[in-house]
């Protein structure tokens, strides 16, 4: 949930955190406002990274957000519209 966070932040100038919790799983949505991702695919690749020198001058911005979350779910969804803003659902069954 962190990394989503962190990138709605960074990319989405802020968002919303929605976070259901049942018997046997938890789904988290991050949803902001954003820019959108202009190439999913491209985004999903470790090391890749659009965050400014501002960034990445904090520690942040190594381009392993997006495929941390993916590896560390058990269900991951990225939808993105280019000037609309991104939604990222992350699913953890226990």
């Amino acid at each position: 949930m962190y990394e989503a966070e962190i990138n709605a932040v960074i990319h989405g100038k802020g968002g919303k955190a929605y976070v259901s919790i049942d018997n046997d799983k938890v789904i988290i949505n991050i949803v902001d406002q954003g820019p959108g991702v202009e190439n999913i695919e491209l985004a999903m690749q470790e090391g890749y990274s659009t965050a400014p020198d501002s960034i990445r001058a904090m520690g942040f911005g190594a381009g392993m957000g997006l495929p941390n979350i993916k590896k560390n779910s058990d269900e991951f969804n990225i939808e993105s519209e280019k000037g609309k803003g991104t939604k990222v659902t992350i699913t953890v069954i226990f």
